[in-house]
């Protein structure tokens, strides 16, 4: 029987976060719109009144996500010290998002949603890497400029290597055995990177 309670304001965020649950057991593609439905305690058909079909529910799960994410990096940075500090402290809030929010960072970065499919998706979206950009610009200035990339080529490394990182030792998809913590990996190759660029570890 369908919960009463759920055919009012909140059964679209119902959905959203059984989606979530799904998404970060089954995969993306490992769940049907049923399945999100019944996770909510109601019909499919009541699903459409808020979603189009899956894909615009991951979507929006996605935006969701990219909220949450943008939000943890633009606190990361107005605490953390100038410089190379504020680009540690938003790769560390990177891997934190990842580990805290495993359904939001799949449904972000593993399940092929256009980022222009749903309106909000690609403004949350373009929130966060705004924060990075923002971050690796300030860093420019403290580089010789015979060393220093663009700024957007700048952001590009560090977010390659905070993405990398969560995928290889956070959610080990390629298998490995090595098991070297995510947290010693992503600060020994940040330091590794910046020192290549002139600075030091926490310029």
């Amino acid at each position: 029987m369908a919960k009463q309670g759920y055919h009012h304001g909140n059964l679209r965020q119902t959905l959203v976060d059984g989606a979530l649950s799904l998404i970060e057991t089954k995969g993306p593609a490992g769940f049907t719109l049923s399945q999100a439905a019944k996770s909510a305690g109601v019909t499919p058909a009541a699903v459409y009144r808020h979603f189009a079909g899956r894909d615009d529910l991951i979507s929006e799960a996605a935006r969701q996500g990219y909220v949450v994410f943008a939000e943890g990096l633009e606190a990361a940075r107005a605490t953390a010290p100038g410089g190379a500090g504020q680009i540690h402290a938003l790769a560390r809030a990177y891997l934190g998002f990842a580990r805290s929010n495993p359904g939001h960072y799949i449904a972000m970065f593993e399940s092929s949603i256009d980022i222009n499919r749903l309106p909000g998706l690609a403004e949350a979206a373009g929130r966060a890497r705004a924060l990075m950009h923002g971050a690796c610009d300030a860093l420019c200035p403290l580089i010789a400029a015979e060393r220093c990339p663009e700024a957007s080529l700048l952001t590009a490394h560090i977010w390659a290597m905070s993405h990398g990182v969560v995928e290889l030792f956070l959610r080990n998809s390629a298998g490995l055995s090595d098991h070297v913590a995510p947290e010693e990996m992503l600060e020994a190759g940040l330091a590794t990177y910046l020192r290549g660029l002139g600075l030091p570890d926490r310029a």
